[in-house]
């Protein structure tokens, strides 16, 4: 979105992503991910000159955002009300797992342990075993709130001409995800069950497996979608006269003997003629593509959101922002190497050659 952003990195190592694995041509597939078009400089913060060098950044930032332990940041010099004092209109965002206060606050939080205790892990999988959401869904949830208080804090100072903290814990991030669930347990008592590809509340809705061992999504969503369904799309108008189908709570009721309906129904066709029909019938529909088939989607190719890069091992391919703004569009230059921009960002700020070939002697870059 235009921002320049500086990624603080520790000297040596980097950011610890950097090192679990090798995928992208030696690189971190992680790092290559979540780094586009920052800069980065390496800085040791446990050094004073090292906290110097972010002070001065720090006095013409925007902002600063940091996801250590509650208490790290403030211990190392680097607190609210430190770096409020040296710039007033600073917003000062930190990310932790279970927020700045609290009887969790010191715990140590991964996106596997919060999907654990933010109730992800006991609502997703099949019955008789609970499973883990493939991708870092607490990790992108939280990040996004974050992104999203920054920009809010940023237009408030707009109007107030000040700053101030934001506190983004991931487990409050993913427990505001759970949607409907909190209300079926406050109203119901429910805990909901395990459901595997189908919708917890709402049946049809789901992949369905055809004859050709091919899946095909589907979503019945009104009362008309499921006449439609039933009439023009399975040819079984019987079910519409059925009371045990006749409302979507009377559907999820009876879910056991109508998904074994419809679960035979689709294994009589194959998976084209059943998205033919679909299409025809005009009901919410689609595939079930594996990643090879997601990044050659007619669609990705057509609003070209995959994209080259530049990088420390050349030109690479990245998922692009999903962000489309017609007057600030998209930047894709390039990922850092680790402490590549050190010495420009530097020299911005005043310091001379003499002064960096110090810092490089004293390790502090």
């Amino acid at each position: 979105m235009g921002a320049e952003v500086v990624k603080v990195e520790r000297p040596g190592t980097g950011d610890l992503i950097r090192h679990w694995d090798t995928a992208v041509r030696g690189l971190s597939s992680g790092y290559v991910w979540l780094n586009r078009n920052k800069r980065s400089l390496t800085v040791d913060v446990k050094k004073e000159k090292g906290r110097e060098i972010l002070h001065r950044l720090l006095r013409q930032a925007d902002v600063f955002f940091e996801n250590y332990a509650p208490g790290v940041a403030e211990r190392s010099g680097l607190g609210y009300e430190k770096l409020k004092s040296l710039n007033p209109r600073l917003i000062y965002c930190s990310l932790s797992g279970y927020g700045q206060d609290g009887p969790y606050r010191d715990v140590k939080a991964y996106d596997l342990l919060l999907q654990g205790e933010g109730g992800i892990i006991a609502t997703t999988g099949y019955p008789d075993k609970p499973a883990r959401t493939s991708i870092a869904i607490v990790d992108i949830a939280a990040g996004m709130y974050a992104a999203l208080g920054i920009v809010l804090a940023l237009y408030q100072r707009e109007k107030s001409g000040q700053g101030q903290f934001i506190d983004i814990s991931m487990f409050e991030s993913i427990v505001s995800w759970l949607g409907y669930f909190p209300h079926h347990y406050w109203h119901q008592g429910e805990e909901p069950e395990r459901m595997g590809m189908r919708h917890h509340y709402v049946t049809p809705y789901g992949p369905y497996l055809a004859r050709d061992d091919h899946y095909v999504n589907l979503a019945v969503a009104t009362a008309q979608d499921w006449e439609v369904f039933c009439r023009q799309v399975i040819e079984r108008p019987d079910l519409l006269a059925d009371p045990r189908f006749a409302t979507v709570e009377a559907r999820r009721q009876n879910r056991a003997i109508l998904e074994e309906t419809i679960e035979k129904i689709f294994l009589e066709r194959d998976h084209n003629e059943w998205l033919e029909r679909l299409k025809k019938a005009r009901l919410p529909h689609g595939e079930v593509r594996g990643i090879a088939q997601v990044l050659a989607h007619p669609q990705a190719l057509a609003r070209m959101l995959i994209r080259e890069v530049e990088s420390p091992v050349g030109k690479v391919p990245v998922v692009g922002s999903p962000l489309r703004l017609s007057a600030s569009p998209a930047r894709y230059d390039r990922i850092p190497g680790l402490g590549e921009d050190t010495e420009s960002i530097l020299k911005a700020l005043g310091y001379d050659k003499d002064a960096i070939d110090s810092l490089r002697r004293d390790k502090v870059l």
